[in-house]
């Protein structure tokens, strides 16, 4: 073998040896980042059935389909974090057990049990170990109208006070936020509020939920309503989500404070006939005196609109679940009945057929 052979065959095998060394060191492509999911469908169904039973009651069937997913996708630079919150349900009920003196028949009375639609979605960045900035948009309303009735059976009557995207809130914020795994509080002076009224029904009766309409108003000409009204206010918003705080229990928790830096003046507290807002009245349809005693801390926290949810799954087996919802909502912008019209509370306890329930990957 020549010199010659010899150095080409020497040159050939570190060549082989370098570009081997090279594709060793050039580490392999990796996923810029990752999505958790986690998705709820479920269907609850309740029945009760008396007859001729001496503790006495009426039979009752109600069905509520629910839906809860969570949708994140986590990357370096930052979190994009989605959640689906969708109900709706009816409650039938025999009010009188269909009887000989049937005021309407067998179930004469169907009424809703649940209704909603909430749907966030929140993108973060993280700045300094937890601490981050984020954008956040949330959307609220239900999917059908809501009612109040008055009297029973085939006597019954019903006045729509509510229906789909009527009314609806859509809240936009640019936030301070503070995360954890499960966790976060977000601080927002600078977020965005809009109140949507799209049924021109209800605004012709003074319903409009905060939507204040113009002095031009006139109630017989649609042309003069206004259905959106934007706030630019403050807000706080704190989220809870985790699974298994006990083996097969899962805890949801949620609370938002949005104070509107136009509410003072809207408000009129010096003249409360003036008020863009209706107080809570009393039995005389009157504005409770003591509205006016309220001093500078009272009328604040009078004014900031609250919602506070709380949900528990106890996960009974993999098709099965025990449930807990609670809803509490201050909102000087609804009127109800009484000294603390301004108050609506929702509570829920029940039996849930899950038809999937997927953990999210650690």
């Amino acid at each position: 073998m020549t010199k010659k052979t010899i150095l080409l065959a020497a040159l050939a095998m570190m060549t082989i040896s370098l570009a081997s060394a090279q594709e060793e060191a050039t580490p392999a492509p990796q996923k810029a980042g990752n999505w958790t999911t986690s998705s709820t469908p479920a269907l609850k169904v309740s029945e009760f059935m008396f007859n001729n039973w001496s503790s006495s009651g009426n039979s009752q069937i109600d069905i509520t389909g629910t839906f809860f997913g969570n949708y994140k996708f986590s990357h370096p630079k930052y979190v994009w974090d989605n959640i689906v919150d969708l109900a709706y349900g009816y409650a039938w009920q025999d009010l009188d057990n269909s009887s000989v003196d049937s005021v309407g028949g067998l179930f004469e009375t169907r009424r809703k049990s649940n209704d909603k639609i909430d749907i966030t979605s929140a993108l973060s960045w993280k700045a300094y170990k937890d601490w981050g900035a984020s954008f956040t948009a949330n959307l609220k309303t239900q999917f059908g109208a809501g009612y109040e009735y008055n009297g029973i059976g085939i006597a019954q009557t019903q006045t729509k006070v509510s229906g789909f995207f009527a009314p609806a809130y859509l809240t936009t914020a640019l936030s301070f936020e503070h995360k954890k795994d499960n966790w976060s509080v977000s601080l927002s002076f600078l977020t965005g509020k809009t109140t949507f009224v799209m049924d021109d029904s209800l605004i012709s009766k003074g319903i409009n939920y905060g939507v204040i309409q113009d002095d031009d108003f006139n109630a017989a000409d649609p042309s003069t309503f206004r259905h959106a009204y934007f706030a630019l206010g403050s807000y706080i918003k704190a989220l809870y989500l985790k699974k298994d705080i006990l083996p097969k229990l899962d805890l949801y928790a949620r609370l938002e404070l949005f104070y509107d830096y136009k509410k003072p003046k809207n408000m009129s507290w010096d003249d409360l006939a003036n008020s863009k807002y209706t107080p809570a009245l009393d039995e005389e349809g009157n504005p409770y005196d003591d509205l006016a005693s309220f001093g500078w801390t009272k009328r604040r926290a009078f004014e900031t609109d609250l919602d506070f949810e709380l949900k528990l799954d106890y996960r009974l087996a993999s098709f099965l679940s025990a449930n807990f919802a609670l809803n509490t909502k201050w909102d000087t912008d609804f009127s109800g009945i009484g000294k603390w019209g301004h108050w609506q509370i929702y509570q829920m306890a029940g039996i849930q057929i899950l038809f999937n329930w997927k953990t999210p990957k650690s």
